[in-house]
């Protein structure tokens, strides 16, 4: 079972405002940048993602249900920040795996022992965006 939804909450309100501007650093994080689908509005989500290729797998640690998942797979597709660069990604696919098999040694114990949270989205990288 993901994180709970009130957790989800707590962190949109407070951590998450903080970290938004710590993400795009550190390896292992990235920052998704999607608009709403309702208000329109952009939104800036830290998160752990991992580049596999030519594509990002990211963990769901919410679940499938977040509503940034539902607007990154309802445009199609939304920015990406990782590592200090910026990427125009697309192709968004939910997908779920126990295992964990993308995610390094550290996450996958914590994804599948801690935070029981088997979906991911994984996105193709369309184009590296000029800074």
């Amino acid at each position: 079972m993901p994180a709970p939804r009130w957790l989800a909450r707590a962190n949109r309100v407070g951590l998450n405002r903080i970290t938004r501007f710590i993400a795009p650093w550190p390896p292992g994080w990235a920052v998704v940048i999607h608009r709403g689908r309702k208000s329109g509005r952009t939104f800036r989500t830290p998160l752990w993602a991992f580049r596999r290729d030519n594509r990002y797998v990211i963990a769901l640690t919410y679940g499938p249900e977040s509503d940034w998942v539902r607007n990154v797979l309802a445009a199609g597709g939304c920015q990406l920040e990782s590592r200090r660069r910026s990427y125009e990604v697309d192709n968004p696919r939910v997908y779920r795996d126990e295992t964990a098999t993308d995610m390094p040694p550290f996450i996958r114990f914590m994804l599948r022992r801690v935070l029981a949270a088997p979906h991911f989205l994984s996105v193709d990288i369309r184009r590296e965006l000029k800074r």
